[in-house]
């Protein structure tokens, strides 16, 4: 367990007292598998209150934690329904080359479902797929913000870079997850000006009010 992760779980009890345990309502698993890339191992779990939990090993007992908007998780567990909770194979019968042991898993009481694939061509498993990693890699960008804010200063600017493209390709996920690192950054004069600059840009961009399309008139 990385130190960075650490400073990013130190509420995994405090969820777990207000979740409980991962039977007590429906809830997603997704895990990947790949040995060889970086990480090697990702696990995400999802329950139906939007609160998540992002792992790079199966046995890590403190998990990064973070919450879904309500349209997020109501549309991840839509896919999964659509998906008929996993019970029907994915892979498809292409001869592809192996990009990691995918799993779903649909838990909700005494009921699991599951799937493993490596490639799947049905539109609504790629769509969750993409959502899942999505939600690791703002995990991942999250996990190396914090370790770079405590042991690598210099690193921060590059750090805040590849968030800042990972929020302007609509790839972060429950963005709201960086805001307090993003404001502790923006008010210690001890980073450096460019880095607190673009954090604030960040954190003003989270924070900006999600405006509709007005409505076309007649």
């Amino acid at each position: 367990m990385s130190a960075g992760r650490g400073l990013a779980s130190g509420l995994v009890i405090l969820f777990w007292a207000a979740a409980g345990s991962a039977g007590d309502g429906p809830h997603l698993f997704f895990s990947k598998s790949f040995p060889g890339s970086t990480p090697a191992y990702t696990q995400i779990d999802v329950s139906q209150n939007g609160d998540g939990q992002y792992r790079e090993a199966p046995d890590d007992d403190q998990p990064l934690t973070f919450h879904l908007s309500a349209a997020d998780t109501k549309q991840i567990f839509d896919l999964a329904q659509k998906l008929d909770y996993f019970k029907h194979p994915l892979e498809s019968p292409l001869k592809v080359a192996f990009m990691g042991t995918k799993t779903f898993r649909y838990l909700n009481g005494a009921e699991k479902s599951e799937v493993k694939f490596n490639f799947s061509e049905d539109p609504t498993a790629r769509e969750l797929l993409d959502w899942f990693e999505k939600m690791a890699e703002s995990a991942q960008h999250r996990i190396e913000l914090e370790r770079t804010a405590k042991y690598d200063k210099l690193g921060v600017v590059d750090a805040l870079v590849q968030l800042q493209a990972a929020l302007n390709s609509n790839r972060l996920v429950a963005p709201d997850q960086f805001l307090p690192i993003l404001d502790r950054i923006v008010k210690n004069e001890t980073y450096m000006h460019t880095a607190r600059v673009r954090a604030a840009e960040i954190a003003e961009a989270i924070r900006a009010p999600k405006t509709s399309s007005p409505s076309p008139t007649r």
